[in-house]
């Protein structure tokens, strides 16, 4: 089947965060982390079959369920985890905040200081949800890496977090694939910090939302799956919401693979009912990872060649910015550092005088300042409108 990703779907006055958000107002979204193409047909028929029996109640995990993520995450990923270790949980978001519920809110050491470690730019929720949790985020920002005066990508600054890590240093958020710089991270650079964390006795909490959207000639290594200490000192979350569009339902899961972890852990979740899906997730989760190989396909291939436009329309006619080009996820990060305004002055230029709802750069984090995230995820025709919008802008200054 040929599935249709040029179709306009109207999405606006649906309910939905992309379109109908306050701050959008007339401006061309393009912004949150869905995508506009239609969910997957076959996935709405498992939703509509379920839907057409007329009693919604309690249910049953199926007992497929696991054994499909399983076999899905071996087929794309090589990776053999037992159904045992993997269990639903209510968004990668939530799940980070149960993960320090569970190991660091410890009610009688209610003023024990627990620090969590950031690498920025990186996706602003691995920042606020500790923050305003009470605990101490530490930045380890990633070190850019220049090609030809640009942006060529990131490494992780492993000798600057050697030394960030102290006694009070517990946990390390990481972003694989990482948001919103689309990086796969090297297995080896994986492997280094999974080594230094594992000698440290930090946790590792992996999101891994993108990890299905590698694009072509990139590969995405589940952290966990790199070296048995990375395995030890991680817990994964993985989801099949970003690839097949299905965000609103909320279908994430958790991989445990160290057994003290994922007893304490599964057994948090199992005593909250936070692992208890609805009838919806696992309906959509076990369609998508059943049928969903060809559409993924073409969809990734759609993707990248939205990438392709993005970069030569750039390249050819806004020479004054440039584009950090993803290895993963349909997100690209936008560099206009080159047009040397401030702040405020670029998001009034993206904003007020293109006419376009991007995500700043700079929520995630000060490195990001000058930067803007693009969500390609859409129809071609969407982004030549986008770029025409921001050509014209452009070329008032």
């Amino acid at each position: 089947m040929k599935y249709n990703f040029d179709e306009i779907i109207l999405r606006k006055g649906t309910g939905c965060v992309k379109f109908d958000h306050p701050d959008v107002g007339d401006r061309l979204p393009l912004w949150v982390a869905d995508m506009d193409f239609a969910t997957p047909p076959f996935v709405l028929d498992a939703l509509k079959e379920r839907i057409a029996h007329p009693v919604m109640g309690y249910p049953m995990v199926p007992s497929d369920y696991y054994s499909t993520i399983s076999r899905w995450v071996k087929d794309l990923h090589g990776w053999e985890v037992s159904p045992e270790y993997i269990r639903y949980i209510p968004g990668i978001v939530k799940g980070i905040g149960m993960v320090l519920g569970c190991f660091f809110r410890d009610p009688a050491r209610e003023h024990q200081k627990v620090k969590v470690i950031i690498q920025p730019p990186v996706y602003h929720p691995f920042r606020l949800l500790p923050q305003k949790s009470g605990f101490e985020v530490v930045f380890n920002p990633l070190l850019p890496i220049e090609k030809d005066g640009k942006l060529a990508g990131y490494r992780m600054d492993l000798e600057g977090l050697e030394k960030l890590i102290d006694e009070d240093t517990k946990v390390l958020i990481l972003s694989n694939p990482h948001n919103p710089a689309g990086i796969c991270w090297p297995k080896e650079e994986l492997q280094k910090l999974a080594r230094l964390c594992a000698q440290k006795g930090v946790l590792v909490i992996s999101d891994e939302i993108h990890a299905e959207m590698a694009l072509k000639g990139y590969r995405h290594f589940p952290f966990a799956s790199v070296c048995d200490e990375a395995a030890a000192c991680s817990i994964s979350f993985m989801a099949p919401s970003k690839t097949f569009n299905i965000a609103g339902i909320v279908s994430s899961y958790a991989i445990v693979l160290n057994p003290e972890l994922r007893e304490k852990f599964f057994a948090y979740l199992d005593s909250n009912e936070f692992d208890n899906p609805s009838i919806f997730s696992t309906a959509a989760t076990i369609a998508a990872y059943t049928n969903g190989g060809e559409w993924r396909k073409q969809m990734l291939e759609y993707v990248e060649s939205n990438v392709d436009f993005i970069e030569d329309y750039i390249g050819t006619r806004i020479p004054g910015i440039s584009i950090l080009r993803p290895q993963a996820s349909f997100l690209v990060w936008l560099d206009l550092r080159s047009l040397g305004l401030g702040h405020d002055a670029l998001v009034e230029l993206v904003q007020d005088k293109a006419g376009l709802f991007l995500n700043d750069g700079a929520m995630f984090g000060e490195q990001g300042s000058g930067f803007f995230r693009l969500n390609v995820g859409c129809p071609r025709s969407v982004l030549q409108e986008a770029m025409e919008k921001l050509e014209k802008a452009i070329e008032t200054l």
